[in-house]
């Protein structure tokens, strides 16, 4: 999370909008040709984190690079609280997405029975998993982990930048400390569970939403200034950004070719 945060500011300082514009769509296709590439995979470990990474690029060439160049176009300002700047104007425009959102969690809810325990307890307490046909979508590693990647950023993003809206809640409000030690507590249960689960590929896409979900506790501590997010300004830390960034190298590697790597495939 810190390293996605962090590549995305470079690349934006980088001079010239245009090569940072190109750079985006470069980096989404990239990211996209990972997935694709991972959907001929038949190691699931491996197809994971072509999916993951996949998820990465194109949030950070597709939307956040975009979302960055359609503001600046739009001349859309900064939200800025005590001469700070607290809210970057592409962040502005995600609530403008919480229709799109809507629409997909009601196929993902109504559509199609998928593998997530989240929509199948919806389903059961709503009753409609009868109605929905029985057969499940693709189970493809890479496809599913970058569709988890992609959708759980986004609606998390909805919810944090919903409440900050001080028409809404605000940043000190209660709804957003709920939200801050809510995460917190849900993702040590989240990590409780991880720590029970024998297959690598299944462990890494539950790492997911367990990360994502303690993101919004960090997030929201930035917010409140109780600590220095060395990722938003990368080119005053850049030994601390690059250290980051060969510890995942490294776990990466020794993951994917260490013996841990070749339990059983992922049945879940």
């Amino acid at each position: 999370m810190p390293l996605g945060h962090a590549a995305v500011i470079l690349l934006q300082s980088v001079p010239g909008k245009d090569h940072v514009v190109l750079a985006g769509l470069l980096l989404g296709f990239i990211g996209m040709a990972l997935v694709l590439g991972g959907m001929r995979v038949s190691l699931d470990l491996t197809a994971t984190f072509l999916g993951l990474f996949g998820g990465l690029f194109v949030w950070a060439g597709w939307i956040e690079i975009g979302l960055e160049y359609h503001a600046a176009q739009l001349g859309v300002e900064p939200m800025i609280r005590n001469g700070e700047v607290v809210t970057k104007p592409e962040y502005l425009l995600i609530p403008s997405s919480a229709g799109f959102f809507a629409v997909l969690m009601l196929y993902y809810l109504f559509g199609i029975r998928t593998g997530c325990r989240f929509f199948l307890w919806f389903q059961r307490l709503l009753r409609i998993d009868r109605s929905i046909s029985s057969a499940r979508i693709s189970r493809n590693a890479a496809m599913v982990t970058f569709m988890e990647f992609v959708v759980l950023l986004w609606g998390f993003y909805l919810l944090l930048l919903f409440a900050y809206d001080e028409q809404l809640a605000g940043d000190r409000h209660a709804v957003t400390y709920f939200i801050a030690f809510g995460s917190l507590l849900w993702s040590v249960l989240l990590f409780a569970n991880l720590l029970k689960i024998g297959s690598l590929g299944y462990a890494i896409r539950y790492a997911i939403p367990t990360v994502v979900i303690f993101w919004n506790f960090v997030e929201i501590l930035g917010r409140w200034n109780v600590f220095t997010e060395i990722w938003i300004e990368p080119s005053d830390y850049l030994l601390e950004i690059a250290l980051m960034g060969a510890v995942l190298i490294i776990l990466t590697i020794s993951v994917l070719f260490g013996e841990k790597g070749k339990l059983q495939p992922d049945r879940q």
